[in-house]
């Protein structure tokens, strides 16, 4: 069974969720970083562009938000007025964008992407508002069910229950764990969202852009709602407030669950009262290495991540091909808990080691989509490449914990590498030549960082008494820590 733990702090929220004992998931957010994917605004249209097919919104961010065409939704405009000769059409389709939006018009949008380095948000008008059991779908008209519903029974009960309780011309999501729930949860929760939308309608009425309609659940509640499943026998708060304000939710939603709600007193800590280490170099560590002594690096790129496995210390017993074997399905399953661990979303690239039996690629990648299995997220993976390459994406529902915890290195700028000792020498001695003729007969304090100095002064030493010699001026190497490691510095001084 599964366990769910919240941390509160007036300046940080934490939430771990133990599988067996082992953290499987966490989040966290911080009051002054909160995220805004969820949120629902009442945006002014910025830009148009119509050969990117997109738009630039203004919803009271620092950056204009960003939508696509695609993500139109005729409903929430004057759907008559703007889309009648499309309306007409047997099959509709969406129009140009230029067709439908003009600078300066007022539109309702729902943030799907949070703005990351110096990308805006990404924005969509097909509104959702979850709940519990079920995603209402305000401009949409469909049902669907989620695919870990797998009772045919079952699906076709909470269908016929969603078709008979929803209002005409709403669609609905069916979640997993509506399994089981009964008509009066399911009535109370389609009951709960429609009110809400009604709500955000009316204050959209009365307020003007850009403006928030609506803010998405903090993330105690968010956990309540997404992750206590049935798998999961308790959830433990370690704040009174919050577990009131939990209470409270459930009491509401779900009052079922009330029984599993449990208050945590300090001390200890909470996590530490379930043995949880929060690691967090160890949580984003580049190299996680496998128990047979195997390793996997984990490298976040601009646009997509990439994993490559390596056998490291592990030779094996038996022929290489099944050394090889054992160590790619260690590592997919190492791999798909890091993914939940991290959440990392968006394209995944897996170098693993090459395989030459094909049996041998089937079973790994069979193995992968089963250790994936347990992932709330959706993932999409694709059988081996000739190459030993997987091709995955995973749903990115919130920042992974590389962009909540890091941020950009002053030094190297996200590069992650910066000048090499040697060749800061090296430009400083291009320096010096070319100050030569200008420094005839004086002397030159060179002042750089101590790690350079060290070079210039041991390995280097040579070259420098050689361009000394060559233009007749005496240097002095200077240690200065509060220079960056490839900089330096000349003073001038007569002889």
């Amino acid at each position: 069974m599964a366990e769910l733990l919240i941390n509160y702090a007036p300046y940080e929220t934490r939430v771990a969720l133990l599988e067996d004992g082992t953290l499987a998931e966490f989040y966290l957010e911080r009051p002054r970083e909160r995220g805004c994917v969820g949120n629902i605004y009442k945006g002014r249209v910025v830009r148009v562009l119509p050969g990117m097919k997109a738009a630039f919104v203004d919803i009271g961010l620092n950056r204009t938000a960003f939508l696509y065409g695609g993500d139109l939704c005729p409903s929430l405009f004057e759907a008559e007025e703007l889309f009648g000769e499309y309306f007409a059409q047997e099959k509709f389709k969406i129009p140009p964008i230029e067709d439908v939006l003009k600078p300066g018009q007022e539109i309702l949008v729902q943030v799907v992407k949070e703005p990351i380095g110096n990308k805006g948000a990404r924005l969509t008008t097909n509104v959702t508002l979850a709940g519990r059991y079920l995603v209402f779908l305000p401009t949409m008209g469909h049902i669907g069910i989620s695919r870990k519903i797998i009772d045919e029974k079952e699906r076709k009960r909470l269908k016929e229950l969603i078709e008979g309780l929803r209002p005409s011309n709403t669609g609905w999501i069916i979640r997993t764990v509506a399994q089981e729930a009964t008509e009066e949860e399911i009535k109370t929760e389609i009951s709960f969202l429609v009110s809400l939308w009604e709500d955000i309608k009316k204050r959209a009425q009365k307020v003007i852009a850009p403006a928030l309609l609506y803010e998405e659940l903090d993330i105690s509640l968010r956990a309540v709602r997404d992750l206590l499943v049935k798998e999961v026998s308790s959830l433990v708060i370690d704040n009174r407030q919050v577990y009131e304000k939990i209470l409270s939710y459930v009491e509401e939603l779900a009052p079922h669950l009330k029984g599993c709600i449990k208050l945590h007193e300090p001390p200890p800590g909470i996590f530490e009262a379930y043995g949880v280490e929060i690691d967090y170099h160890r949580f984003l560590a580049r190299k996680v290495w496998l128990k047979s002594g195997g390793f996997i690096v984990i490298e976040p790129c601009e646009a997509f991540t990439a994993i490559d496995v390596n056998t490291g210390r592990f030779v094996g017993k038996d022929d290489l091909e099944e050394t090889v074997l054992r160590t790619n399905l260690e590592a997919a399953k190492e791999i798909a808990y890091q993914l939940r661990l991290r959440n990392i979303g968006g394209l995944i690239i897996i170098d693993f080691i090459d395989m030459h039996r094909q049996e041998s690629r089937e079973k790994l990648y069979q193995a992968l989509k089963q250790f994936l299995s347990r992932d709330r997220a959706k993932t999409n993976v694709r059988p081996m490449s000739e190459f030993g390459i997987i091709e995955m994406t995973r749903e990115r529902r919130r920042e992974s914990l590389y962009n909540l915890l890091m941020e950009t290195c002053p030094l190297c700028h996200g590069d992650g590498v910066i000048k090499s000792k040697r060749t800061v020498c090296y430009e400083l001695f291009r320096r010096l030549e070319r100050m030569g003729p200008h420094i005839k007969g004086k002397n030159v304090t060179i002042k750089v960082h101590p790690d350079v100095a060290q070079v210039l002064t041991g390995e280097e030493i040579e070259f420098l008494e050689e361009i000394e010699k060559k233009f007749e001026f005496e240097a002095l190497v200077n240690e200065d820590p509060e220079l960056y490691p490839w900089e330096f510095k000349f003073i001038l001084n007569s002889s």
